[in-house]
């Protein structure tokens, strides 16, 4: 049953035709009054809801509405129905626990994936409460995936209720920490897993390009045009697409992609016929969104867009009793990828490993290790081995003095040295410090620092 809350009774209409056509069964109230009526007697299994009831536009009523309802059924998932005009309103629904909003007009396919997500949340959440013995819990595929630390548990749990949903999701955390890992293992354990797992580096394309590589184009669409190219939302249709980096998305591009979020259609360049993708979004970033929001960096209703469900990714300092496990994994896969004899780690070695701070994070442990084995080629390393190669990219860190130094500053340290010793070519410096070209272009430009020409 979905109860649909409107003063307009076309929309009522619409939305009851659609619903119905879809096989819900619906239930419809004009006003506040009557449906709190409808909730006080029954809880539906989702709620559409429109913000104004009156002449004003301010949405009181229908946040005043919003907060009653969940008093009656506080598990029922809310939808709001807004206009674009409106869209900080339903942002502060959202803030006020609506599960998400849809703009007038809306579009039917969008809607009802909006509709179905929200009650399969809603589902998975129940099912998750249920006791652990009346549930048959499926196998969360995690091959690359290491460790056994409270706190990566706690992600692989969240990762796994959330996989068999369409919801989309927003992964943070620190550069190196695996978010794109973490999207791959939500798509793999997926009803969408047989279907293409599209990745984009948002950070990576210009504002020039991004609708080309985003939506496609047609051939003649501009100069360098020689052909027709599908974008990345077509190639992700029926799949996944992973949205890297979305914290460095310019604010252009951001309305141009709210937009494909909002209804599931795009425009490809040079063609006005829209297209339509049935496409399920993971994003992830290392930057403070709340923050950018605030400073007006990045759009808030494309924040609330992304961030229906949050992964909080720990930085490898957090889980230091997964280091051991790590650094066994690297060097047996390296061994296997070069054809080297199995390499065997001393416990001093071992040690010395999980003391380190690891500013890069576990691409950083895995460039390491993998450095250290090719470089030393022996069966059986030592601490000494690891010291040695640390101190070629972090000699003035201070890492080994009694001294302390923030993240940031070791950060800055390691840049320096790694521009000295490999001449200032980024691609090596990017290499060796476990980091994409782009992402030391963006900490070059965070620390002020100039490569030498």
């Amino acid at each position: 049953m979905i109860l649909i809350c409107d003063d307009d009774a076309t929309i009522r209409s619409s939305l009851s035709l659609v619903l119905k056509r879809a096989g819900y069964e619906v239930a419809s109230a004009e006003n506040p009054h009557e449906a709190l009526g409808f909730v006080r007697g029954q809880c539906p299994e989702l709620i559409l809801m429109d913000m104004n009831y009156s002449k004003t536009t301010t949405g009181e009523e229908g946040l005043e509405l919003l907060r009653k309802t969940r008093v009656f059924c506080p598990d029922v998932p809310v939808i709001l129905i807004t206009a674009w005009g409106s869209i900080g309103l339903a942002v502060r629904g959202i803030r006020a626990g609506a599960f998400d909003f849809v703009t007038k007009p809306w579009n039917n396919l969008a809607l009802l994936n909006t509709i179905r997500t929200a009650i399969q949340v809603n589902e998975e959440s129940k099912e998750q409460a249920r006791p652990a013995e009346s549930t048959a819990k499926t196998v969360f595929r995690r091959e690359r995936i290491i460790g056994r630390s409270p706190l990566l548990t706690q992600v692989l749990d969240t990762a796994s209720r959330i996989a068999r949903t369409t919801a989309p999701v927003l992964i943070t955390g620190e550069s190196g920490t695996g978010k794109e890992l973490i999207a791959e293992a939500i798509h793999e354990n997926s009803e969408r897993k047989d279907r293409p797992f599209i990745k984009v580096n948002l950070g990576g394309i210009s504002l020039s390009l991004f609708e080309s590589e985003m939506f496609g184009h047609k051939k003649g669409a501009f100069t360098d045009a020689h052909y027709d190219r599908k974008g990345r939302f077509e190639l992700a249709d029926g799949g996944s697409i992973f949205l890297d980096e979305i914290g460095d998305l310019d604010m252009v591009s951001q309305v141009k992609l709210l937009r494909v979020l909002q209804d599931h259609t795009f425009e490809s360049l040079g063609d006005s016929r829209p297209k339509q993708v049935d496409t399920r979004i993971i994003c992830a970033t290392n930057r403070n969104l709340p923050q950018m929001v605030q400073q007006g960096e990045f759009r808030e209703d494309l924040f609330y867009r992304i961030n229906l469900i949050t992964v909080q990714m720990p930085a490898l300092r957090e889980r230091r009793e997964d280091i051991p496990l790590l650094v066994e994994y690297f060097a047996r896969q390296q061994a296997r990828q070069n054809g080297l004899e199995p390499v065997e780690i001393s416990a001093e070695a071992m040690e010395y490993l999980s003391r380190l701070p690891y500013p890069g994070n576990v691409r950083e442990l895995k460039n390491f290790v993998e450095r250290t084995i090719l470089v030393s080629q022996q069966p059986h390393l030592t601490e000494v081995d690891f010291k040695n190669q640390y101190v070629e990219i972090a000699a003035k860190t201070g890492v080994h003095d009694t001294s302390v130094h923030s993240l940031e500053e070791i950060e800055k340290q390691m840049i320096l040295r790694a521009l000295e010793l490999y001449g200032g070519n980024l691609s090596k410096v990017a290499t060796a410090l476990g980091l994409s070209r782009q992402a030391v272009y963006r900490r070059l430009e965070k620390y002020a620092i100039r490569p030498p020409e």
